[in-house]
């Protein structure tokens, strides 16, 4: 019997809101609903296709608003009061701004907002879905309010999608090509800076390679026995041939979780020499300086930055901007957001 697959497409779009031409409250309202359903699925979520999701991001997405009064609600904070994202991001930036350290917060979005056909059994879609991430976009709006440069990736990343992969079927992480994407944005809002020009100068060239990766969820999925995918990544090399390592005198540091080491710091980050930082050393045509944690870029990370500041009185001194990147489910899925001291009283 022949099928009528334009016919079967238009009857699973009816279906399911979240796919709708138009983006809607009610679209964002069935993706939270479909996550919701998902999430329980442990220890990994399985969709079509051989996508892979991690349930602590659905559980992010299918929570609603995560800030203010609603926060504690929603929050994996071990202490409410720390539930808020809000406070601790506005006291971050002001302690840079009396330093006059620029903040640039660079947020990864939801692997479920660039690819949500596959939780519902779906092969992808031509067109790329509307975005579904109401409750984000209010909150970057409320950061820009105060003052906070946000880099938001999501609208870029849906533009592209029919071009190029964004992120891992098999890992939590985005894509080679999203990492480039996104040191493309960063460098966009940097080059110009008088202080760029004069910091040491690097040279380099990207080689662009496919690698075979076995992603982190395929091996909680089946350790014995994982799937595997392969990803097409841009290597950076300096004039020698070799990676450009992190910089501490950089007046540029790059601060989070682990989408800041992923293709960077090898081993179970699964490449290096083709990470966040090592696209920014090529755009930027600087080595930048680089603080990742491999758990959670809220409140760990600031208080590595805030250990290594007080342990040298100088660290800080050159730095002319912090770029602060971790994944949207920190905002509900983190140990909480503390407010953190980085510079001695």
């Amino acid at each position: 019997m022949k099928i009528d697959r334009t016919k079967t497409r238009f009857l699973s779009l009816l279906a399911l809101p979240l796919l709708a031409m138009t983006a809607t409250a009610q679209d964002a309202g069935a993706l939270r609903k479909v996550c919701a359903e998902k999430a329980t699925e442990t220890p990994v979520v399985k969709g079509a296709g051989g996508w892979l999701y991690l349930p602590a991001e659905l559980n992010h997405i299918a929570a609603g608003k995560f800030w203010g009064p609603e926060a504690a609600k929603v929050s994996k904070a071990t202490n409410p009061e720390n539930a808020d994202p809000l406070p601790a991001i506005l006291d971050f930036k002001a302690q840079l701004d009396k330093a006059g350290i620029d903040l640039i917060v660079v947020l990864v979005p939801a692997k479920s907002f660039v690819y949500p056909e596959p939780l519902s059994g779906m092969e992808l879609a031509a067109a790329a879905p509307q975005r579904a991430d109401s409750f984000h976009r209010e909150f970057y709006e409320e950061l820009r309010t105060n003052g906070v440069t946000v880099v938001d990736l999501l609208p870029e990343m849906l533009a592209r999608r029919a071009g190029g992969q964004m992120f891992c079927r098999t890992d939590t992480h985005w894509s080679g090509l999203a990492v480039v994407l996104a040191a493309e944005q960063i460098a966009g809002m940097l080059k110009g800076k008088a202080w760029l020009a004069s910091a040491p100068q690097v040279s380099t060239t990207v080689d662009v390679r496919e690698l075979e990766i076995h992603g982190d969820l395929a091996r909680m999925a089946d350790a014995a026995n994982p799937a595997s995918e392969t990803l097409k990544l841009s290597f950076v090399r300096d004039a020698a041939g070799a990676g450009v390592p992190p910089d501490p005198n950089s007046p540029v540091l790059l601060l989070g979780d682990s989408h800041t080491l992923v293709f960077n710091a090898g081993g179970d980050m699964l490449a290096s020499g083709a990470g966040l930082a090592d696209q920014l050393a090529n755009q930027l045509g600087i080595a930048v300086d680089l603080i990742g944690v491999r758990g959670s870029g809220a409140t760990p990370a600031r208080i590595n930055l805030m250990r290594k500041a007080r342990a040298s009185d100088t660290y800080l001194t050159g730095k002319k901007a912090v770029i602060w990147c971790f994944t949207v489910r920190e905002f509900t899925e983190s140990s909480g957001w503390s407010k953190v001291p980085i510079f001695k009283p």
